[in-house]
């Protein structure tokens, strides 16, 4: 299987100094996967001081196994607050988690893994945090220093793009974004910030916890939480283009990830036809773990 060109993709722009580290939220069901993107990082990604894995406690011992001289795992218990807690959910009969609070509704895998991305930036020091998912795969050379330009930090935006998605969610996270932030309410954006590979800068996201906290009077968590339909990415970019009228960023509408979302699994053919879609600046590829794609091409890939 031919693999796809290795020349870097880092159109981006000017040097900068600042400091990234590489942030990756993921469970024990993606276990193979997350090793996968490990691999994949230390054979092609630069620009990073470390790479930092984001697990719930159950799930610690087993990613140990991960870590390396620039690479560790944090547990969510060191992240959130101590009045949220994991327990195994009798709804699936107890093979999942649920998260209990007597302040909250419970909260789901998907939810408290959003509040991870979120609550790292208060722990680590880096200037840019870079998001990746535990299911891509870098499959060509990449810095991380070229999602900054200057002190200006990429912000993944696609304009307009929200009110085409008819039948989905992403309407009410903006909107439920809006109410975290206390901006006008019932008012969402159109615009779409969800991508699988981004960049946040630290003191944006610790100013925006600021001023959750400050609109709402309770912990951050409670405010972003207490409406189920939220997204992460969606809050942090209301909040750069409507808070801070995008100081210290600068917009980018390319996806630098090409993700296969839904679908049959694939199998080596219909992988490589995959990989050899990319586009020339994409950098990785991300294979959603419940379309059962055989993931063998990719580790043959990565050698």
């Amino acid at each position: 299987m031919s693999g796809p060109a290795t020349s870097p993709a880092n159109a981006l722009a000017d040097a900068t100094t600042m400091s990234a580290v590489i942030v990756t939220p993921s469970y024990s069901g993606d276990f193979e996967r997350c090793r996968l993107l490990c691999e994949s990082v230390d054979r092609f990604v630069t620009g990073h001081t470390r790479h930092v894995l984001l697990v719930a406690g159950h799930d610690v011992a087993r990613f140990r196994a991960l870590e390396s001289e620039r690479r560790i795992v944090i547990d969510e218990r060191d992240l959130l607050p101590s009045w949220l807690h994991a327990v195994r959910d009798p709804v699936s009969l107890f093979r999942r988690h649920v998260w209990l609070s007597t302040r909250l509704a419970p909260l789901r895998g998907w939810h408290v893994q959003q509040l991870r991305r979120v609550a790292i930036a208060e722990k680590l020091e880096e200037e840019i945090l870079v998001y990746c998912d535990s299911d891509v795969v870098f499959l060509k050379p990449f810095d991380c220093c070229t999602l900054a330009r200057g002190d200006a930090v990429r912000l993944y935006r696609r304009d307009g793009a929200l009110s085409a998605m008819h039948g989905t969610d992403h309407m009410n996270w903006s909107i439920n974004a809006g109410f975290a932030l206390g901006l006008p309410a019932g008012q969402a954006s159109d615009h779409d910030y969800i991508t699988t590979l981004i960049a946040w800068r630290r003191d944006a996201v610790l100013g925006m916890l600021a001023r959750i906290e400050e609109k709402h009077r309770r912990h951050w968590v409670e405010a972003i939480a207490i409406n189920r339909q939220f997204s992460e990415c969606i809050l942090y970019g209301r909040y750069v283009d409507e808070v801070l009228d995008g100081a210290g960023h600068f917009h980018d509408d390319r996806d630098l990830c090409r993700v296969y979302w839904s679908g049959p699994g694939l199998d080596e053919a219909g992988m490589r036809a995959f990989i050899d879609g990319m586009k020339p600046y994409q950098v990785a590829v991300g294979i959603q773990s419940f379309t059962g794609s055989n993931l063998d091409p990719l580790r043959a890939l990565l050698g």
